[in-house]
């Protein structure tokens, strides 16, 4: 029996050169839990992994236990990704490669165009930001991990810290000029079938939020909070979801206010 998501603690086969383990850390913005990607070609021991996940010594050790490490891949900063890194480490001594020097273990930080020839296979590295700024996605023959910039259901939370709707459209449009055909491989939820297709969806989500919130700030007034347009355009969603609406909401007010 084929498995599907989410299948927590298993390793679950989603094309001929990916499969997941899912982290057993769900919550509000995590979805069913954090993805951990392990790549490799048909046949081979080594592996390369991405995004080795919370600091949870069980799933790590199940990460750890598919197949020779030979290099980690994180695609950006936020602690769901992150925390497990040092253990994990430690645990394979595997080196460590991100955008920021900030994650980096034993080698260089990634740029954008690089091309990895690790585990059989070629990796290359696409600098998506606008989630946070340090975003990046990693292209295969046939798919895409897209880390937090496409998630495997809903939308995408802008990191008012660092993540700017300007730069997320832009990654948007490079993923779906990238992705034509290849599913997608999300650090949340399950993969999508083709990564161009949810990329426009994705655009056209945005610039409907775009309207909504330019139409409250005509009724609110231009000055207005971000809690304070979250609660007008958002009165239809979950209150529990507002603080992560806030954010979005933060980023997509500067944007108005800086064009």
């Amino acid at each position: 029996m084929t498995l599907a998501h989410p299948a927590y603690g298993q390793l679950r086969q989603v094309t001929p050169t990916a499969a997941v383990l899912l982290a057993d850390n769900p919550g509000k913005m995590t979805l069913d839990g954090t993805n951990t990607w392990i790549l490799r070609a048909p046949g081979s021991d080594e592996v390369v992994v991405v995004d080795p996940g919370p600091k949870d010594k069980k799933h790590l050790d199940a990460v750890a236990a598919s197949g020779t490490v030979v290099l980690v891949l994180v695609t950006h900063r936020h602690g769901d990704h992150t925390d497990g890194l040092k253990r994990f480490h430690k645990k394979t001594g595997a080196p460590i490669r991100a955008f920021s020097d900030e994650f980096v273990h034993g080698s260089t930080a990634l740029v954008d165009g690089e091309v990895i020839d690790a585990a059989g296979l070629k990796i290359t590295v696409l600098a998506t930001p606008g989630h946070t700024a340090d975003s990046l996605s990693f292209e295969l023959d046939d798919a895409i991990l897209t880390g937090d910039t496409i998630l495997g259901r809903g939308t995408t939370v802008l990191d008012p810290k660092d993540g700017t709707l300007a730069d997320y459209l832009a990654s948007l449009d490079r993923l779906e000029a990238a992705g034509a055909g290849k599913i997608a491989l999300p650090g949340h939820g399950a993969e999508v079938a083709d990564t161009a297709e949810v990329a426009r969806m994705y655009r056209k989500h945005r610039f409907e939020r775009l309207e909504q919130i330019k139409a409250a700030l005509w009724v609110l007034g231009q000055d207005a909070k971000p809690m304070k347009v979250v609660k007008h355009v958002y009165a239809d969603v979950d209150k529990k979801l507002w603080p992560a609406a806030r954010m979005s909401v933060k980023a997509q007010l500067t944007y108005l206010r800086e064009s």
